[in-house]
């Protein structure tokens, strides 16, 4: 079987990297289509084998192509595969039917009942886990490097500009850094802009580290807790049944720590860092109906759905909306104006 990934921003390589693996282990292919200028390209490795263009593509004639983000080229070839960048965090569009995709791998119960409600008959939709998440629940070997005898802090927002809280927060993210004995790691947005960039790698001292990785395991794994807003990485963060915090969350629930105020920051961590029963009660009853999987092995899952789907073909599906106006965004941006 041959699997091409399609990837546009370096988020997507902790999703697929486990599929590789899992794919390689059964004597399968993998490709990587990476548009150029693409902000995911610095992270690709010298060992993968990334196709040049669409005619690359079209010659490798992939059974699969699997996209983290919400779109894919219709043009390329084999079966068209959701595996998601993220959780469902509340914001507005964030996970939808666009008529893209043949099968969409869903990572548990509470996003299988929300896709199946609204599949109208193009595609499939299979619940299997998330891929990404197999090595949570084994040690990175990175982790360690993160890891401190101060309490560990991981700050890592949202990009959106109406949700994110990098420039309330940042002044008092300063302070405590100068003033409490805890270790920081910022990881920011791959949409980040440069100036938020900026700010917060001005902060980097011994008490924080700012990051830039493709691979945050070893961050979520390394942090005793998590500060946000309304970012996915609250719920990856929390299947470790750990503590999330965030600022004004747009869907605030009852398994988070939710603040309103920037001014706060210092006594919700205080709090947060010394977690009371009811509340890490809460976290696992959510961790259950988000990701139930612990056993590592979504991406076999993933797998089978896809290699089912092959088989039986997709004579069963409905036919797709054209989507004229996006198909001729995608064809655009790779130069490549055939319709087939």
């Amino acid at each position: 079987m041959r699997y091409l990934f399609y990837v546009t921003l370096s988020y997507s390589f902790s999703v697929l990297r486990p599929l590789e693996i899992a794919i390689k282990k059964r004597g399968g292919k993998v490709a990587w289509f990476i548009p150029k200028g693409s902000e995911a390209e610095k992270f690709l490795l010298s060992s993968d084998d990334r196709l040049a263009d669409v005619d690359q593509v079209k010659k490798f004639d992939p059974h699969a192509t699997l996209a983290p983000g919400n779109f894919i080229p219709d043009f390329f070839p084999g079966i068209k595969v959701q595996v998601f960048h993220g959780f469902d965090s509340g914001k507005k569009g964030k996970f939808n039917i666009r008529g893209f995709f043949d099968l969409y791998c869903t990572q548990g119960p509470n996003i299988t009942q929300g896709f199946s409600s609204i599949n109208d008959g193009t595609c499939e939709v299979v619940e299997t886990g998330w891929s990404k998440l197999d090595p949570l629940f084994s040690l990175h070997q990175d982790t360690e490097k993160y890891q401190s005898e101060k309490p560990v802090i991981l700050y890592a927002p949202t990009f959106s500009p109406s949700l994110t809280s990098t420039y309330a927060l940042h002044p008092f993210i300063k302070q405590l850094v100068e003033t409490k004995d805890w270790q920081w790691i910022v990881k920011l947005h791959p949409k980040a802009t440069a100036e938020e960039v900026a700010m917060f790698k001005a902060l980097s001292s011994n008490n924080l580290r700012f990051v830039e990785t493709g691979d945050i395991i070893p961050l979520l794994q390394a942090a005793d807790i998590i500060l946000s807003d309304t970012s996915s990485i609250l719920t990856e963060f929390a299947l470790q049944e750990k503590v999330v915090v965030a600022l004004n969350n747009r869907r605030p629930e009852e398994w988070m720590v939710n603040f309103q105020q920037p001014s706060q920051l210092e006594q919700v961590l205080e709090t947060a860092l010394q977690p009371n029963e009811s509340l890490l009660q809460r976290i696992k009853t959510h961790c259950g109906s988000i990701h139930p999987y612990k056993d590592g092995l979504s991406s076999e899952r993933v797998l089978n759905a896809i290699d089912k789907l092959v088989a039986s073909g997709t004579s069963h599906l409905k036919a797709k909306p054209f989507n004229l106006i996006r198909r001729i965004k995608i064809r655009k941006k790779l130069k490549y104006y055939r319709w087939s």
